[in-house]
Parts: C-alpha cells; structure tokens; sequence
C-alpha cells in the first residue's frame, strides 16, 4: 500500500500505513511533531498502537509539517492520510496562522460538490490543529469509519473555518459548534441533551461525559411534565418513552470508569473468543518435585557461560517443554479449517505470555528448538525486556507455535489457560512453593510446582498431550534429561 502521496502545491500526505500483517487500523498514541516544524527523512513524527503493539513511524521526506489531520487517542483506518508535509520549501503554515486566529474553531457545513471542495483544499488544510471541531454534515457516523466521506465535503477535522465558510456563501452557518468527542455526542443524544447549553469542564472547552451526566440531571424532572403538552397524543409519548429509561441506565462518574475496549486488549479479547469457541479445549494437570531444578537454577547463576544472562525456572521450563515437543513432534501442528488439513511444524516458535500496561501480549522466540541454553537466556531476556518497554513489533507476536505462561509470579498454584490463536497448545507454570513431598520412602519438605498444559483436541488427543506434559515434568524433576534425552 502507498503511504504518500504528493499534489501539484507541494504538499506531500503521509498516509496510515500497515505497520503489521493484515491489520486495519491503529491508535496515535502521541504525535511528536506540531504544525510548523520542520522535519527531515527518517524522523520519527508519531506514535501509533496498533492491535498488536505501539510502534514509531518515521516520515519518509524532508520538509514542513503543514498539517495534522488526527488529534491524540483517534482510531484512524490503514491508509488514512494522518500528516501533510510541505516539501516545497514554503511557509503555508504561517501565512495560514491569521486566519486561524480571526475563527479558532468555527466550523461549517459545506455545500459544494466534491471537485470544488477539493480546489479549496489547500487553503483549508494549512492552519494548525484546531480542535475537535468537524464540518456540519448530515452524517452521525465516526470520522474512521468513514474514510471518503470527509473529503467529499470538503475538509477534515481541522480544516474548516469560518472565513472559508463565508467563501463558499455559508457565512450565516451557526458561530461555532460545541467541542465533543464522538461517543460524547452520541451520550448527550441519547440522554436528549443540547450540547450547546452544556458547560464544558474539559481542556480547550472540550465537553465530557460528565458534564452531559451533570445536564442530563436536572432536567429530568421536567420531562414527564412536558408530554401532556404535546398535542399529537399519540406520537409524543412514543418519543419521550424510550429515552426515559437512559438516564437510569447511566452509570455513576464517581463510582465507575468506562474504558474503551481498543488496541491491544481488542485485540485479545477478540482472539481470546475465538480461540475458546473455536478449538476445543483440554486442560490437564501434573503436580511435579522440582527441587533439582532450583537447585541447578542456582548452580547455572554461577556458570561463566551465563554470565550476565538472565537464569530462572523459566528457562529451565523452557527448555524442558521444547524436549518434551522433540520427544513427541506431533503437538507442534496447526488446524487449517480452509483445506481441512493439519500443519505440522519443523520448527518451534516459543510464545511467551507477557502482562504489559496495554495488555496481555504474547512474543514469541523464533526457533527456539534450534538454540543452546545460553542462546535462550539471551533471547528470553530480550523478549521480556522488550515487553516490559512495550516496544515489542508485530513481527516478534506472528507465527507462534507453542505458548508457556507463567502464573506462578502472581502466586497463583495453576490455571486453564486458553490457547493463543492459531496454535496447538499452551503450559501455564504455576507457583515453586516448599511443600511436603515423599521422597525416598520419607515425608521431606521439597520445592513443588503444578503444571497444566492445553491443547487442541482437533489435532491432539489425549495420548499425545499427556505424554507432553508428563516428559515435560520428567525433565524438571530430573533436570539431567536434558543431556539423555536432548
């Protein structure tokens, strides 16, 4: 897909690009530029969520940002334009700033076909952001969802002024249009509340949720009053009717916080849905003595070969799922519905589960079979750490085959975990606690864990994921199998 295009004035437009396979739509999480400044080829301009991770887009040329057509915290379609670059060397920017100042945010409603929309394009499209103003339009629909639609009527978000519109013979149109987020105006709507009379509370005059709650108050007492004024009998209640039970269904802004469900935990409930409802589950348990594997958890910190690596259980439980998966190749396959055919895997690309602040995410080590235990250390640092920092690329969370995560940092004893989407199966390591364990025919306390793997029964029957999770435990509670049955 073309992420720029470029115009006979000079302007260049950067366009949303796919930052990962197949993905629609993205989030600017920040923009590190403003309208005026110059940039130069390569510099990173914005910061973007993806449904996968947060990634930093670099402009492609040099010149002037002219302007930006999405504030902070907008869902923008895959090739939207997003910026406008001058790259020739103008300062339409600042010669546009007057107008600018005379109507900060006034917007209007053009009337004009498409063609001459477009010939006022770059006089609109210069000044700085403005708000979240839009043009009057007869459409009730969210700007990314509606691609085409803003630029036949002849402006985006931060285009339209009050001089244009007297330009284009709509001087009279309302002054100015009352600053709300999308889902704002469809509350105030639905809660019958005139944007207008609303004081907002909100930087820059943007109005919130909360300050529609707040006029919706008072004014329902009078609203049963006002029917039996309405002539029309039959009509008038069957309108007042439906909006009545609104303002009871409202939640309480000091006792409750709405977060839009969007990006990464979008992403993972939608994955998670499908995944349950889609591949049948089967969960099984083993209790295991890991006291060996501690204690060469320890003996490993000391090796000069892992200096400076990180050495965990985790490792070792790493690499102990990937003998079991060498042991009994079959379980590294996938389910292609399409050609109704299972896909068995050469090679295995560990996931690992991550909590991150946006959400659950699951990179993966690429050939994990084929690396040495230093090599996986390093790897498995790598990924943890690149998670922590939520700068994980959509890349590293594509062509997983096998997932492990590990519950057991939260304290938890086990879990039933639900497979990442597209593989066949998924080990959640649960709490190491001292325990008593019998071991050579007496009671001694010793350090246990539960393990509990799932796996697709489509493609793996029960013989085949017991034997995985039972080598898999085998290997922990005598790590020397790794040397015997590596």
């Amino acid at each position: 897909m073309t992420t720029m295009t470029e115009n006979a004035s000079g302007l260049r437009e950067f366009k949303m690009p796919d930052v990962g396979e197949g993905l629609t739509e993205a989030e600017i999480l920040k923009w590190y530029v403003q309208v005026g400044d110059t940039v130069t080829d390569g510099q990173v301009v914005c910061e973007v969520e993806t449904a996968k991770a947060a990634v930093e887009l670099p402009i492609p040329y040099d010149g002037v940002v002219s302007e930006l057509r999405f504030p902070e915290g907008t869902t923008v379609d895959v090739g939207q334009v997003i910026i406008t670059v001058d790259v020739s060397g103008g300062t339409a920017p600042a010669q546009a700033a007057p107008a600018v100042e005379q109507a900060p945010a006034a917007p209007v409603a053009p009337a004009a076909p498409a063609a001459p929309a477009e010939e006022a394009k770059p006089e609109g499209r210069k000044p700085v952001l403005v708000g979240y103003g839009v043009a009057e339009s007869s459409t009730k629909r969210r700007p990314r969802k509606g691609a085409e639609t803003p630029a036949q009527q002849g402006g985006t978000m931060y285009a339209a002024t009050a001089i244009q519109g007297e330009l284009n013979g709509h001087g009279s149109a309302p002054q100015q249009r009352p600053l709300a987020k999308p889902p704002v105006r469809k509350l105030a709507k639905d809660l019958g509340v005139d944007l207008a009379t609303v004081t907002p509370s909100g930087p820059d005059g943007i109005i919130t949720r909360e300050d529609v709650h707040a006029a919706a108050a008072p004014a329902q007492a009078p609203a049963p009053v006002a029917v039996p004024a309405a002539v029309p009998a039959p009509q008038a209640p069957a309108r007042v009717q439906p909006q009545a039970p609104a303002p009871v269904a409202s939640y309480d802004g000091a006792r409750e916080t709405r977060i839009p469900v969007k990006g990464v935990r979008k992403a993972t409930a939608n994955a998670m849905v499908g995944s349950a409802f889609t591949a049948p589950h089967v969960t099984e348990f083993v209790t295991v003595d890991v006291t060996r594997t501690m204690r060469l958890v320890e003996e490993l910190k000391q090796d000069k070969d892992m200096q400076g690596l990180r050495v965990n259980p985790l490792l070792l439980v790493a690499k102990a799922l990937l003998v079991a998966i060498k042991r009994n190749p079959d379980v590294n396959a996938s389910w292609d519905e399409a050609n109704q055919e299972i896909v068995q895997k050469h090679y295995v690309n560990l996931g690992i589960a991550a909590a991150t602040p946006r959400g659950l995410i699951v990179p993966n080590i690429k050939d994990a079979h084929s690396k040495t235990l230093p090599q996986l250390a390093e790897s498995l640092g790598e990924l943890v750490a690149t998670a922590r920092e939520g700068k994980t690329s959509p890349a590293a969370m594509q062509g997983g085959t096998v997932t492990i995560t590990n519950v057991g940092v939260f304290g938890v004893d086990t879990g039933t975990p639900i497979l990442n989407p597209g593989e066949s199966a998924i080990l959640a390591v649960g709490a190491i606690k001292l325990q008593p364990w019998v071991h050579k025919g007496k009671v001694k306390p010793r350090q246990v864990t539960t393990l509990a793997l799932s796996f697709d029964h489509r493609l793996v029957d029960g013989e085949l994921g017991s034997k995985v999770l039972a080598d898999t435990a085998a290997v922990l509670e005598q790590p020397k199998r790794l040397i015997t049955w590596a």
